[in-house]
């Protein structure tokens, strides 16, 4: 069959892992690679000899390609977006889709009028850990009540291999990183989000201009429980990462993002460990990605991880943020479309206020 070719809109970081992937996915090429630098366009070159390269968007509509993928910070996409629905092009972006739910769900409409698929690129769901818990959950220790998510981390922003947006962008931990916790948290406990109660901050030796870590009580309408936290700028340079989930027959503790899984009846003397099948991170996660979205275009599967399924993580992100400015309980299901443009207004007034008191 021919394969799925495609433009692919950002040649920084995300897409050197991209670019490997889709070399590696005898479904997929790359025709197309668009980026304002020069430089980054002729590194990309060299893997993609015949590909179109451009700062310009316009070969969207010029080059013929199924399919847009964007590797491109969650700011400043609606011209990539206007571009990709106007060519009537499948478009598979990296997570956030915005960083805000106003904008977010403007692009999500958008697609809906083009007859666009729009997948958003939340590779932890395909993680085989995750995959595995949910077989616990189903097989071995009962449906989940309550749990206690911490993930801890000194990330240092400025390395080579890393995108610098974060650094000056509004609330980078509950955009860039929260945001693939809670798509799991409402994946593997199958359940929207009903209440969630936040504190964001920003720790003295953060390099970070805004909160870089997040502390939140998080209830799910079936009734499971959360006690998250997530931190950017802990102060050792050890990660730490556990998730606990208190299920009806005993406990399902992972202690690395990536793997180590262990689960426990309520009457076991110890942990037992979980096998985990080989894996390369970042790589294996992207490949099973790549795959769901390429059946999704030709029709043999439906799309998952959909822009509008996506609306509800972010939701939770923006509960965050007003439940931590207004010292409240926030519903992130009130957060709706018809009051999305009063909500980006106030977070956004917010985030200006805190920039002139710097």
């Amino acid at each position: 069959m021919t394969p799925l070719r495609i433009i692919l809109v950002g040649l920084g970081a995300r897409a050197q892992f991209w670019m490997r992937v889709i070399r590696e996915n005898p479904d997929c090429s790359i025709v197309g690679l668009i980026d304002p630098s020069e430089e980054a366009r002729a590194r990309a070159l060299e893997q993609w000899p015949d590909a179109v390269a451009s700062a310009d968007l316009g070969i969207i509509a010029s080059v013929p390609a199924d399919a847009v993928l964007l590797a491109t910070p969650p700011g400043g996409r609606e011209a990539q977006m206007e571009a990709a629905c106007a060519a009537r092009l499948p478009i598979l972006a990296e997570k956030p889709l915005a960083d805000s739910v106003e904008l977010a769900a403007r692009y999500v409409d958008m697609a809906d009028m083009a007859g666009v698929p729009l997948m958003v690129g939340l590779n932890f769901r395909f993680l085989p850990v995750t995959q595995r818990t949910l077989e616990l959950f189903r097989e071995t220790v009962g449906a989940p009540e309550f749990a206690r998510f911490t993930y801890e981390r000194w990330r240092d922003g400025w390395r080579p291999n890393f995108n610098k947006y974060p650094l000056t962008m509004d609330q980078p931990m509950l955009w860039e990183q929260s945001i693939h916790h809670f798509d799991l948290m409402r994946y593997v406990y199958q359940s929207e989000p009903v209440e969630v109660f936040a504190k964001t901050f920003n720790p003295s030796w953060s390099m970070y201009r805004d909160d870089a870590n997040v502390s939140a009580l998080i209830t799910f309408a079936n009734g499971v429980k959360v006690n998250y936290q997530g931190l950017w700028q802990s102060n050792w340079q050890a990660p730490g990462f556990q998730w606990r989930s208190e299920c009806a027959k005993g406990v399902v503790i992972q202690n690395d993002q990536f793997g180590e899984l262990n689960y426990a009846l309520h009457a076991d003397a110890a942990l037992t460990r979980v096998e985990l099948p080989a894996y390369e991170q970042w790589i294996n996660d992207a490949a099973a990605l790549l795959e769901a979205f390429v059946a999704a275009v030709k029709g043999k599967a439906p799309l998952l991880c959909s822009g509008r399924d996506h609306l509800n993580s972010l939701r939770m992100v923006q509960a965050c943020i007003l439940s931590s400015q207004q010292d409240q309980a926030i519903n992130p299901a009130d957060l709706g479309t018809a009051s999305e443009r009063a909500i980006g207004t106030s977070v956004k007034q917010t985030a200006i206020q805190k920039r002139t008191s710097l």
